[in-house]
């Protein structure tokens, strides 16, 4: 099972400190940096966070580097290490920029990329930007599939309930073809689906090893209504508040998961670092 790590950048992570802190994590050879995205932030706001107990986001979440130019900056220090979109939030984005950030950051890395999507839950964010919170599930399937024709070889045409792409060139294409592996984030029956009908992998979120347990034989029947079966897509799950130790990493590797994203944050680089040697002490 491979190592991942969540890491969030935003206007208290200096230049520097973010170039230092990737590196480390490259020469400890964890397998992805994943990146977060909200373009906005709110002091108050009806919507409820699915992955804390009072609906909130914890801490202080005031702003984050959009994850294409965080994760271009990253590119730029490192030469091994993936980079994850954890999670893009496809339908308040307009698509054809979203696929073209997507392979121009897949071509600048060398074809590192792996494209972590969902549909979001801040309506207000979705409001602000003028995009419909409450179409945001059909237009992330709309959005992707015209996403895949753009990356796909040769003139793209796409005609959609609200894409229409009359015949055009789109480049640089994807190094990784067809294109990056998308990873469909979201536990949910319809998240599964989505998975089954249009992913690389499914990216479970907040989940311990018996919510996991738990949730595989729907990822199961949802694929197997697709033709498709678990050895086709990857099983990434992200622990969040859940402990991460190496009873629980044994668990998490025996149900099957392909990736472990533990978060991973310090106020130095040094601190970083021995924690990032603790995790994978854990992993053994």
């Amino acid at each position: 099972m491979k190592i991942g790590v969540a890491m969030a950048f935003s206007q208290h992570t200096s230049a520097e400190f973010i170039r230092d802190a990737v590196q480390v994590v490259e020469e400890k050879d964890i397998h992805a940096i994943w990146v977060p995205e909200h373009v906005l932030f709110f002091p108050d706001y009806a919507s409820t966070y699915p992955y804390s107990d009072n609906g909130r986001i914890p801490g202080d979440p005031v702003g984050l580097l959009d994850p294409f130019t965080a994760l271009t900056f990253i590119a730029s220090h490192t030469s091994r290490v993936r980079l994850a979109t954890g999670i893009c939030l496809v339908p308040q984005r307009q698509p054809v920029y979203t696929a073209k950030m997507v392979a121009d950051v897949d071509f600048l890395s060398g074809g590192r990329v792996d494209f972590g999507v969902g549909i979001g839950w801040l309506k207000e964010e979705f409001d602000s930007l003028g995009a419909d919170f409450s179409k945001r599930a059909r237009l992330s399937d709309e959005y992707i599939d015209a996403m895949k024709a753009l990356w796909s070889e040769g003139v793209t045409s796409f005609e959609g309930e609200t894409v229409r792409l009359t015949p055009c060139h789109f480049n640089p294409k994807p190094v990784q073809q067809p294109h990056p592996p998308i990873y469909f984030g979201g536990e949910s029956d319809a998240a599964l689906r989505r998975v089954a009908r249009q992913g690389d992998g499914w990216y479970g979120y907040d989940m311990t090893p018996e919510q996991l347990a738990a949730r595989l034989p729907a990822l199961d029947a949802a694929l197997a209504a697709e033709g498709r079966s678990r050895d086709d897509v990857t099983l990434i799950v992200g622990p969040n508040r859940h402990p991460v130790n190496a009873g629980t990493i044994g668990q998490y590797a025996a149900l099957g998961v392909d990736q472990l994203v533990v978060p991973l944050f310090a106020s130095s680089v040094e601190k970083l670092a021995v924690r990032a040697d603790a995790l994978l002490a854990e992993a053994g």
